[in-house]
């Protein structure tokens, strides 16, 4: 039952910091179409690519984590949890930050 939940727990982590990473992606685009005007856009998502890195990287060691027993499995849990955490903060900070709807 452990082992479940690590595995879930970490795909959903997982799956928050590929979210954010598309999610500057698709910014990071449309601030190039834009020439000039968009540098200050692509500089934050150039900031931010370390976040998308480190807390991917973070959710993808915790699935293979989930590989292992019991001690790996609430490691991963732990590393998932965290991972997913940072990621889901930092795309909504930044879905806040460039809203269209102000």
């Amino acid at each position: 039952m452990l082992d479940l939940i690590a595995v879930l727990v970490a795909l959903v982590a997982l799956v928050a910091a590929l979210g954010h990473g598309a999610y500057l992606a698709l910014l990071n685009s449309a601030a190039r179409k834009r020439g000039v005007s968009g540098n200050p856009v692509a500089q934050y998502v150039r900031g931010r690519w370390p976040v998308v890195g480190i807390t991917t990287a973070g959710a993808a060691l915790a699935w293979l984590l989930t590989a292992g027993g019991g001690a790996a499995d609430v490691l991963a849990i732990l590393l998932a949890a965290g991972s997913g955490t940072v990621a889901s903060n930092s795309l909504s900070k930044t879905m806040q930050r460039y809203r269209g709807d102000r």
